[in-house]
């Protein structure tokens, strides 16, 4: 396993005309000996915002996975879901992918904050507001190899809307994967029987403390899963889109 310093850092801006403070999150991304590769992310988070302003240990989980896969994620077409923060989504840009953020369509100011961060980071990505289960035009010209989603399976009543999302997408370009960082708080049980209705298979399964490095396991808690699915080409696709 790589070994990786982190060197997180936080310092407060004063925004214009609000009472609010945010603050600026700094995750260091390396490998002993390897410092030409090493880069940070700045994530602007606000903890007395919007849920989707600061950002959550599976997030943290995901875009270290990210990070450890790089080359496979390089060159890649990725759609992020749930983005809120965009950490995983900005990783991935950062090595190389051509990375849609997407978050739900009315949470305007995280989707402006998830803007202004691509500027802060200097990367490009497209930003589009995506709410699960609906179908508006802009969902049907994303065509991703690789679809993120950190701690989206958190709300069971939006596990339905978010497994058709995904179906969705992984239909729209075949081969392609999504991948998934949840708390095992509404039961592993549930999942698995999300998809079979939907249609999927989990080709891979990881337990966080698995594969974080011992200088970032102290910003998680609890039982964190990853999960690689696929859809199961073997099962009848007995639920449409």
């Amino acid at each position: 396993m790589e070994h990786h310093d982190e060197d997180d850092e936080v310092a407060t801006l004063a925004t214009t005309g609000v009472r609010e403070m945010a603050t600026i999150s700094r995750h260091s991304f390396s490998t002993a000996g390897q410092t030409d590769e090493a880069f940070s992310i700045d994530i602007i988070e606000n903890i007395n915002g919007d849920y989707g302003l600061f950002v959550w240990p599976c997030g943290i989980v995901l875009a270290e996975y990210v990070w450890q896969q790089r080359l496979r994620f390089s060159g890649t077409s990725v759609v992020e879901l749930g983005a809120g923060t965009s950490l995983p989504g900005l990783v991935a840009a950062k090595v190389g992918s051509d990375v849609t953020l997407t978050d739900n369509s009315n949470r305007l100011e995280v989707l402006d904050n998830m803007r202004r961060m691509c500027d802060l980071n200097k990367v490009s990505c497209k930003v589009l507001g995506l709410t699960w289960g609906e179908w508006d035009t802009p969902i049907f010209s994303l065509h991703p190899d690789i679809v993120l989603g950190g701690d989206v399976l958190y709300d069971s009543s939006d596990f339905d809307d978010l497994f058709a999302t995904v179906k969705f997408l992984l239909q729209n370009s075949p081969g392609s994967v999504f991948i998934t960082t949840y708390h095992n708080r509404s039961g592993h049980h549930l999942i698995e029987y999300l998809m079979v209705k939907w249609g999927f298979k989990c080709i891979k399964l990881l337990d966080a403390f698995s594969f974080m490095p011992s200088s970032k396991t102290s910003r998680i808690s609890g039982n964190i899963q990853l999960a690689e699915i696929m859809l199961d080409l073997q099962q009848p696709q007995n639920v449409r889109v």
